[in-house]
């Protein structure tokens, strides 16, 4: 039987250099095949996950012999953490691993949605010349606002202030005089949420999923937000109100969104079918914080962390 199980994909490098000591399944399907996951895990001292499975139930019940939890990522919302802890079995984020690759997917995101112009190849090809059509916006000049002022929205602040915005920022559990709100590129200002969503040129959502920020950017949030704003939420579905932002992009209040994240993962055609021929939106399945170069940095810090638990060092 393994003794590390692997369910999802990480960098098989990563595997062969901290994990060669163990025997180790690494089957990055096992995340669609639950009953071949549990069967796995019924002498397995660790898991390697990264969102899709769910570590809770029944499989949780499964591994009964379950020493530790990697995590190949930040979020912790498909772990169920009280179990682990009642347990005593071990949870390791790979935190900050990814950070300035979600960092970029936003402010890369933010620019493509102001810009507006990306979208013109075909018709451009064809003989068009949209120009007057195709004017939009520069980012210089405009308000960030960060729902949430962790470390990946550290990093998104710093590019962002590069570029010639304002940060703006709310977080209730970032002291006032934490050093963070001073960043190297400028100061970022502390809002309450109602008055960061009403006066953010750009919003951007760096919140986990909790029972206080389930349906946080709802119908009343959006239409708080000015008009033509851009919203951009690749932190976890189920903060945004997935119906009411289609409706609003499609009467033309918001400038444009993209989501990387959804209240359903995978989004399937019946979940999709809300966003069918929404004007400027972007959707992206659950990638801004995987790049080529994070997932060698994620898989390694995972596996390691992994690792130095089973050692017991």
């Amino acid at each position: 039987m393994p003794k590390v199980v692997i369910s999802e994909f990480m960098d098989e490098a990563a595997i062969a250099t901290e994990l060669a000591d163990f025997d180790t399944l690494y089957d990055p399907g096992l995340v669609d095949r639950p009953e071949a996951l549990e069967a796995a895990l019924a002498g397995a001292e660790a898991l390697i996950v990264r969102n899709r499975t769910q570590v809770r139930g029944a499989l949780l019940a499964a591994a009964r012999n379950l020493k530790v939890v990697g995590r190949l990522g930040v979020g912790l919302d498909n772990i169920d953490m009280v179990a682990c802890r009642a347990r005593g079995i071990a949870v390791y984020p790979a935190t900050g691993a990814n950070d300035g690759a979600v960092a970029e997917y936003v402010v890369a995101t933010a620019m493509l949605l102001l810009r507006g112009a990306y979208g013109a190849t075909a018709r451009v090809a064809a003989g068009a010349w949209p120009r007057n059509a195709l004017m939009g916006r520069e980012i210089g000049g405009k308000r960030l606002g960060l729902v949430g002022f962790g470390s990946i929205a550290r990093e998104t602040a710093r590019r962002a202030a590069a570029l010639g915005m304002t940060v703006a920022a709310h977080d209730p559990f970032v002291a006032p005089d934490d050093p963070a709100w001073t960043s190297p590129c400028g100061p970022v200002q502390t809002l309450e949420l109602d008055a960061l969503v009403a006066r953010s040129d750009v919003l951007s959502l760096h919140v986990p999923l909790t029972d206080r920020t389930r349906g946080l950017i709802d119908t009343g949030a959006l239409a708080r937000m000015p008009k033509g704003a851009v919203l951009i939420n690749a932190a976890r579905g189920g903060i945004v109100d997935e119906a009411a932002l289609a409706a609003s992009l499609r009467a033309g209040h918001l400038g444009g969104a993209a989501l990387d994240v959804f209240e359903r993962e995978p989004l399937d055609a019946e979940a999709g079918a809300v966003f069918a021929d929404v004007p400027n939106l972007i959707l992206t399945p659950h990638i801004a914080g995987v790049t080529r170069e994070s997932n060698v940095r994620v898989s390694a810090v995972t596996a390691r962390a992994v690792r130095h638990h089973l050692a017991g060092c």
